[in-house]
């Protein structure tokens, strides 16, 4: 039987992150990644070369490669002198391969064959637009790395230009994947502007894959402060018009009173469940006791491998319908 495609979705250190832990699996990955960061060597790239944005998907494109451990210290390696200071060798690489193909896309999937990519790397958009978000007193705000700063509610946000199409590749991964995955990541900025580009929205609607969301583990400043598991579900259906989700990947264990003060002083907190609300939507929960991770100086992250062990799990009851629907059809 041909391998469960897990399409997942997202951008920021979250998708790399899944992306490492999902290819130790027998599983064929594509990897749909936001290009609307406007923030560092990313953001200089993008405004003198007029091109999507190539942090994300550098990030990723090193995480699925067979020479990561090489890679991943080269891709982040800033050059030091004069005007290329400070900025990355991956972007430098994935502007190179632009400039030589004039398409974006096709720049990622060329150097991708080069690096030897365990999967697929395709951008959200093959242009370079910027993300606004409006707020709940009506403002706009233009830019990935400028909406958090506003530190206000976000009532939605949107590309720039609006007419901003979906890149077709992205579009056929959602459509053929057995299971799509989003998240973890910035709500705003990292997860919903993947599904902003013209396309995206009915393809995720209509895509009859299992589909996942990776829930964060804390609220995060100037984008979901206050927000529990639901609300962060919200604001995605809201973006793609309806609920699309059968899985919640959430963490249940209380581990408030080992994280950091940094992040009370900061008002984030970490992300409830709100069970009941979930059960309404029609939304499992999926769990481990060892799903989180705390560290010594009280910051947590997701435990990369056991997220892949998760989103595994339901590729096999993906893998064992699949048949139960073929060996009924033949009877």
């Amino acid at each position: 039987m041909k391998k469960v495609r897990v399409t997942i979705i997202g951008g920021g250190t979250g998708l790399s992150v899944l992306a490492r832990g999902l290819r130790q699996y027998p599983v064929e990955i594509s990897a749909i990644v936001s290009v609307a960061d406007d923030g560092g060597s990313t953001g200089i790239i993008r405004d003198q070369i007029d091109m999507p944005a190539p942090g994300d998907i550098r990030n990723v494109m090193s995480a699925l490669s067979d020479m990561e451990s090489k890679l991943e210290s080269l891709f982040k390696y800033r050059f030091k002198k004069n005007e290329i200071s400070g900025h990355a060798l991956g972007n430098l690489m994935l502007a190179a391969m632009y400039d030589m193909t004039g398409d974006f896309a096709l720049a990622v999937e060329e150097l991708s064959d080069i690096l030897n990519v365990r999967g697929t790397v395709i951008p959200s958009t093959n242009i370079s637009p910027k993300l606004a978000a409006r707020m709940h007193d009506d403002s706009i705000i233009i830019g990935e790395s400028y909406i958090p700063k506003v530190q206000q509610q976000i009532s939605e946000v949107f590309l720039l230009p609006k007419d901003t199409t979906a890149t077709p590749e992205a579009i056929e991964a959602i459509e053929e994947a057995d299971i799509i995955v989003l998240g973890p990541g910035s709500l705003y900025t990292s997860i919903i502007p993947n599904l902003l580009p013209s396309g995206m929205r009915d393809a995720l609607i209509h895509s009859r894959g299992t589909k996942v969301y990776i829930s964060n583990i804390m609220t995060q400043v100037g984008e979901t402060i206050g927000y529990t598991a639901t609300d962060h579900l919200k604001a995605i259906n809201k973006h793609i018009g309806q609920n699309v989700f059968d899985y919640i990947v959430q963490n249940e264990r209380n581990i408030t009173s080992d994280i950091s003060d940094y992040y009370r002083e900061n008002g984030m907190t970490v992300v409830t469940s709100d069970k009941d609300q979930l059960d309404e939507m029609g939304i499992s929960i999926l769990t481990r006791d060892n799903l989180v991770s705390v560290d010594k100086d009280g910051a947590v992250r997701h435990n990369n491998d056991v997220i892949a062990e998760i989103i595994y799990d339901i590729t096999l009851t993906e893998i064992s319908t699949l048949q139960y629907r073929l060996n009924k059809d033949q009877s």
